[in-house]
């Protein structure tokens, strides 16, 4: 998927200078409306300070938005009630899938393989 602001054709100098991909830091709910709005598909990782399974999906969303140029953030809900509320954020890490700026599905089962998680998106996306 390529986003709404366009991508780098492969071998370019600007495609060279954003690797690694890393998923975008999403400071609040307004972040979040704006980053997903800007995308074609996204995958949000709603996680805590001190969530070892959740600092453990950072390289696992680089790798996925790098095989499926997908956006992929992630977002601490703790200190935005409203955020918690509307995504029903029960545990964490919970990956929210964006399609066109609307989730379209959530899973909230732990640390997911790359495989699965690439699996998951291409699913959905498609």
């Amino acid at each position: 998927m390529e986003s709404k602001t366009g991508s780098a054709d492969s071998g370019s100098a600007e495609d060279a200078s954003a690797e690694p991909r890393r998923p975008t830091p999403l400071d609040d709910e307004d972040a979040l409306d704006a980053f997903v709005a800007d995308a074609d598909a996204a995958v949000v990782e709603f996680y805590t300070d001190g969530c070892g399974i959740c600092a453990s999906m950072e390289p696992v969303l680089g790798n996925v938005a790098r095989e499926l140029d997908v956006a992929v953030a992630t977002v601490n809900p703790r200190d935005d009630p409203p955020l918690v509320e509307r995504f029903d954020v029960r545990s964490v890490p919970l990956f929210v899938l964006f399609v066109d700026g609307e989730p379209v599905a959530r899973r909230a089962d732990g640390f997911i393989p790359g495989d699965d998680l690439t699996a998951w998106i291409a699913d959905r996306v498609a």
